[in-house]
């Protein structure tokens, strides 16, 4: 991934929620911006579909650390999206994940992860921000462009539809089933909530 340094540096003149909430704060420009968010604690939020939850909370998750930039980069007419992509989840990237995978029989678990783009960049504003993964995820399974303000269920959809189409059919995941696939995802959850608790 690369660092949010590469996007454009824009004053933040826009009207919108997220321009207004930032300005109230006395954050003027786009770069400064993201250095706050990135800068605030990874934490799982009380509702990841409130656009606004960032900033009652003081942290967020790759979800509504994304979205909350994301839009903000759109009040401002800046061409950064949303993109969210699946990574194999491995011992290497999480740890304590090897016990899933023998568990469920699997070579990884696939995992959701969403991330900002700009032209040729990827850049992630949860990268080394203690948010459970001992490393970036820098290779994808698969990807995909979303709204800025895509809710947790739609993103859901996305992850089923790929899995149906994309990842379930490649060659080391033979013999694997969604429903095999989906409870070591929600195992891939609990260990990547219980990692943050950890020093």
């Amino acid at each position: 991934m690369d660092k949010f340094t590469v996007f454009p540096d824009k004053a933040i003149t826009g009207t919108g929620p997220v321009s207004k909430a930032f300005l109230d704060m006395g954050i003027q420009s786009f770069q400064d911006a993201c250095r706050y968010v990135y800068e605030l604690p990874y934490g799982y939020n009380s509702d990841r579909d409130d656009l606004m939850i960032l900033f009652k909370e003081n942290m967020g998750t790759c979800s509504t650390k994304h979205a909350v930039i994301a839009t903000l980069a759109a009040e401002l007419g800046l061409l950064i999206t949303r993109g969210v992509g699946i990574y194999a989840m491995t011992e290497a990237i999480v740890t304590g994940t090897e016990k899933i995978l023998a568990e469920y029989n699997l070579p990884y678990v696939p995992m959701i992860h969403c991330f900002l783009e700009y032209g040729k960049y990827r850049i992630d504003l949860t990268e080394g921000n203690r948010n459970g993964k001992n490393r970036p995820i820098d290779n994808f399974l698969y990807t995909d462009r979303v709204e800025a303000t895509i809710s947790a269920k739609d993103e859901y959809m996305i992850y089923r539809k790929a899995l149906s189409e994309v990842i379930l059919k490649r060659a080391e995941l033979k013999g694997a089933d969604i429903t095999r696939i989906l409870h070591a995802r929600e195992e891939g959850l609990k260990l990547l909530k219980a990692n943050l608790q950890k020093p």
